[in-house]
């Protein structure tokens, strides 16, 4: 039971809506229009008690346990396709313990401190800062990083470990707070800690790992993404100093970041410089379709001076990094994208349950179950390439031999992505086209479509790269 009488005038729906529902169970009328993820936000604060009796509440989403019960193990809110094969109870030869209770801890961290904020954050085009350090202390932000400088993998990490990350991480449905608080420095401190000084480790590694700084990829420019060939920033070297001029577009997080992992033009080619925010270093934030969260920025460099100390790798030898890590970048996009079709379809076939037209739910329409269907079996098909690529990466795989099978799947699972977010939009029908309520995520990852399908190489880009790695 809910006192709602200072609440009304607050309703996005106006108070008329309300007041017809008064006095009575309202949870069907409730859950045709609102997520459960509502409650959270809003449900302690207005409760005031139970009937006596009462068997059905309206409540936020089943708590992720990882326990193991009678039987095989099963994991989650059990909608079918809702989540990987592998939770569901049936069998797999890549899991173990440790995997279980590593994404036990992902999922309990998404319930508790994104998902009920992120619609908030994504309106406000920002996230709190301290999200990083409650991140660092779950154990979830280290993750994938060495001990020696603070990171905090779980028991026997591998490939698969990083697969669970990512795809729990990504259930939220904002590509922007995971892009600027996650996954960012995640292709910038690689380039630092392949090949780069001791030094250069020593100053930014520890404190980018456990989320006090935070680091930033500056590659793309106004006349060069993929082709980084084609790079007009450029480092003039004067005596201890390179002097950096250019610009960098589309830079994720850009606008919070304090360094810069920046692919430049020297006498000797293509190198990376380490570039700390500082006198002549400007970002200004663009306007973007979707991840409003992520702060993408327009950084220029005018007449800056980097110290040659700050030289990541050999000078005209950036070009292979940069490269090597394009593979976990995709591998990580491409991951984020099918577990968006799952939410994407997963939240379409909870509506579907439970909006009723011309006398029936939407999930008894067989034309409505086709799409569903079609939705489900390119979701999973996708994750068996992205299983397929992590047990490559834990026999030892070397980067090359994977670059094309990486590109090709990353543009199977965007494509994917944009079919399940129209086909999820049409069973939402207006719902969908609306900022918050019932079709908050669908409405958001609708917005993500494009830049899940261009960062990081286009799909056009990454079509040619496979058959050319054929």
């Amino acid at each position: 039971v809910y006192d709602i009488s200072k609440f009304q005038q607050d309703h996005p729906g106006g108070a008329r809506v309300l007041m017809q529902v008064a006095g009575r169970d309202a949870t069907t009328e409730f859950e045709s229009f609102h997520s459960a993820d509502v409650m959270q936000r809003f449900g302690d604060e207005l409760a005031i008690g139970k009937l006596v009796g009462s068997h059905k509440t309206v409540a936020a989403p089943p708590k992720a346990s990882g326990k193991k019960s009678e039987g095989p193990w099963k994991f989650g809110e059990g909608i079918p396709f809702g989540d990987p094969y592998w939770y569901q109870g049936q069998m797999s030869p890549y899991y173990k313990d440790t995997h279980r209770v590593f994404r036990a801890k992902v999922r309990a961290f998404v319930d508790k401190e994104i998902l009920p904020f992120v619609h908030e954050w994504d309106e406000a085009g920002t996230y709190p800062p301290e999200l990083h350090q409650k991140a660092y202390a779950a154990g979830i932000y280290g993750a994938i990083w060495p001990k020696e400088y603070g990171g905090t993998p779980p028991e026997d990490f591998d490939a698969f470990h990083d697969l669970i990350l990512v795809d729990e991480l990504s259930r939220c449905a904002a590509g922007g707070v995971l892009w600027a608080c996650f996954f960012c420095f995640g292709i910038a401190l690689p380039p630092v800690l392949s090949v780069g000084s001791q030094f250069l480790k020593d100053k930014v590694a520890r404190n980018v790992i456990t989320g006090k700084s935070i680091m930033c990829l500056a590659v793309t420019e106004p006349y060069a993404g993929s082709d980084v060939a084609n790079l007009q920033t450029t480092a003039v070297r004067d005596g201890d100093h390179f002097i950096v001029n250019g610009e960098k577009k589309f830079i994720t997080s850009g606008v919070k970041a304090t360094y810069f992992t920046t692919a430049v033009k020297t006498e000797k080619g293509v190198s990376l410089l380490l570039i700390e925010k500082g006198p002549g270093v400007t970002a200004r934030r663009m306007k973007t379709q979707g991840w409003w969260i992520s702060n993408t920025a327009y950084v220029t460099f005018d007449n800056v001076r980097v110290p040659v100390e700050n030289l990541i790798g050999v000078e005209g030898e950036g070009f292979k990094p940069i490269m090597e890590n394009f593979n976990h970048e995709r591998f990580v996009l491409a991951a984020m994208s099918n577990r968006y079709s799952r939410v994407c379809m997963e939240e379409a076939i909870k509506y579907g349950r439970i909006r009723k037209t011309f006398g029936k739910r939407l999930m008894d329409h067989q034309v409505l179950r086709h799409k569903v269907a079609e939705m489900s079996r390119a979701i999973e098909a996708n994750h068996s390439l992205l299983e397929q690529i992590c047990y490559q990466m834990t026999k030892g795989a070397n980067s090359k031999s994977l670059s094309g099978l990486i590109a090709m799947t990353k543009v199977q699972c965007t494509k994917t992505m944009e079919l399940c977010a129209r086909e999820a939009s049409q069973i939402f029908g207006g719902a969908s086209f609306i900022r918050g309520g019932v079709g908050e995520k669908v409405e958001r990852l609708y917005r993500e479509v494009r830049v899940n399908a261009i960062g990081g190489g286009s799909e056009e880009i990454l079509l040619d790269l496979g058959m050319r790695m054929a």
